[in-house]
C-alpha cells in the first residue's frame, strides 16, 4: 500500500499486521457500538479470562460525524489522503448510520468484552499493552458550544484541524497542526497515544450516553493511559463487559477546545480480575475508577461541577495512600499539599474530570497496607 501525503506511513486497516497467538477484536459494524455505552444484559462480542490478552481495533469518530458529511472518504480527501488510506472500518460503520446524532454521543465504542467469572463489586484491571498508530492523520475540533471558551465570540463555533503525523528525533512520531499564518507555517507537538475510553457495562435499564465518564469509568480522558499504565474499575455488572475508543494520538490535561488529536489506534489490552471481598477489605473508601503506572497512582474525581470533581479526587488520593502504604489521613492530607499534583483531566465532557499524580518512588518499596491487593496495585505502578 503507497503511503500518503498526509503523513509518513500507511494505514493498518482491519485484520492487517496482525500478532499470532492473541485474540483480536475489529471494530466492525457488528462489533461496536457508537454513542452508546453496553449495559447489562448486553451479549458480549469476545470473551477474556483473567489474566488473559486481547488486540482490538478503534475508531475516531472525526471524520465520519454528520456534520462532516457522513462520508470518511470525501472528508479526508478534502485534505489529500487517497481513497485507499481510508479505513475501510470507519467506511462501513459511518454506512450503517446506527446514530440518533440529537441525542447519542460521538464515539464509536469497540465492545463488549465479557470477563469470565467478574461480578459487582469486583475490579477489574485493564492494563494498556501496547498501541499502535492505524492511520498518518486526525482531527482536532471544536463543536457544539462545549469549549472551555466556546461563549467567546472569537473562538466560539465548530470548526476543526486536520493534522498529519511526521517521524521525529529518536524515533518519536510528532503531530503536526497548521499556525494559520501562511500555508507552510506548522507547529509540531509529540504523540503519547491513549484511549480515552475505557469502561465497564453500566446497570441500567438505558444505554449511558458515550460523552460523560462515571463510576464505570467510559470517557475519562486522562493522559497518563499510555502503554504501561492500568486502569482499575468496579465491576458493575456480570461478566464486566468491557469496552474501549475514543483513540487520541495526543491530549493536553484540559482538552480544553473539545477533542484531543483524534484518530485510530490499534490497543494490545489484558485484564486482571481482583474480587470483591479484598476490594471492600482493602479499598472501602476509594471511590470510581483509578489508575497505576509510570511509577504513578493516579487517583480521579468526576463531578460536573470541576470544583467538586477536585475535592472527590483528593479524597480518594488520601483513601488510596491508607489502602497502599498504610498512610494516617491527616498525614496523607498534609503531604498531597506539599508533594502531588492534581490535574484537570477534561473540563469538557458534561461531567468534569480530575485524576492526581502521586509518585511511588516518595514511599518506602514496601506496602505499608497488609493486603495482595496493595501489592498488586504497586506492581501495576512501577
Amino acid at each position: 500500500m503507497k503511503t500518503t501525503a498526509a503523513g509518513a506511513f500507511p494505514v493498518l486497516q482491519p485484520g492487517e499486521g496482525l500478532p499470532t497467538g492473541v485474540d483480536y477484536l475489529p471494530a466492525d459494524p457488528d462489533r461496536v457500538l457508537w454513542g452508546r455505552l453496553p449495559r447489562a444484559g448486553d451479549k458480549p462480542v469476545a470473551t477474556l479470562r483473567s489474566g488473559g490478552s486481547i488486540v482490538v481495533d478503534t475508531v475516531s469518530h472525526e471524520g465520519i460525524l454528520e456534520d462532516q458529511g457522513s462520508d470518511p472518504v470525501a472528508f479526508f480527501g478534502r485534505h489529500g489522503v487517497e481513497p485507499d488510506q481510508v479505513l475501510a472500518d470507519a467506511v462501513e460503520i459511518t454506512a450503517t448510520g446506527r446514530r440518533n446524532a440529537g441525542s447519542d454521543g460521538p464515539h464509536v465504542v469497540t465492545g463488549p468484552i465479557a470477563v469470565e467469572g467478574a461480578r459487582p463489586g469486583d475490579l477489574l484491571a485493564v492494563r494498556t499493552e501496547q498501541l499502535t498508530m492505524r492511520a498518518p492523520y486526525g482531527v482536532i475540533s471544536t463543536r457544539h458550544g462545549r469549549g472551555v471558551l466556546a461563549d467567546d465570540p472569537r473562538l466560539g463555533g465548530d470548526y476543526h484541524a486536520f493534522c498529519g503525523v511526521l517521524a521525529g528525533p529518536g524515533g518519536r512520531w510528532l503531530g503536526t497542526l497548521p499556525t494559520g499564518r501562511d500555508d507552510e507555517a506548522m507547529a509540531t507537538f509529540p504523540l503519547e497515544p491513549f484511549l480515552g475510553l475505557v469502561g465497564v457495562a453500566t446497570d441500567t435499564a438505558e444505554r449511558a450516553n458515550s460523552v460523560p465518564p462515571g463510576p464505570h469509568g467510559g470517557n475519562v480522558d486522562i493522559r497518563l493511559l499510555t502503554p504501561g499504565a492500568t486502569l482499575f474499575l468496579p465491576v458493575q455488572v456480570p461478566e464486566a463487559l468491557l469496552y474501549v475508543g475514543d483513540p487520541h494520538y495526543a491530549q493536553g490535561n484540559g482538552e480544553v477546545a473539545l477533542t484531543a488529536f483524534e484518530a485510530p489506534l490499534r490497543a494490545r489490552i489484558s485484564v486482571e480480575l481482583l474480587p470483591a471481598d479484598e476490594v471492600q477489605e482493602e479499598l472501602g473508601g476509594v471511590r470510581g475508577p483509578f489508575a497505576a503506572g509510570h511509577g504513578l497512582l493516579i487517583p480521579t474525581g468526576l463531578d460536573a461541577d470541576l470544583n467538586e470533581a477536585l475535592r472527590r479526587c483528593v479524597r480518594n488520593a488520601v483513601a488510596l495512600l491508607g489502602a497502599v502504604f498504610g498512610m494516617e489521613r491527616r498525614q496523607a492530607y498534609l503531604y498531597l499539599s506539599a508533594a502531588a499534583d492534581f490535574q484537570v483531566s477534561q473540563a469538557v465532557d458534561l461531567v468534569a474530570g480530575v485524576h492526581g499524580e502521586l509518585r511511588v518512588a516518595d514511599f518506602v518499596a514496601e506496602a505499608g497496607g497488609t493486603g495482595r491487593l496493595a501489592r498488586r496495585i504497586l506492581e501495576h505502578a512501577r
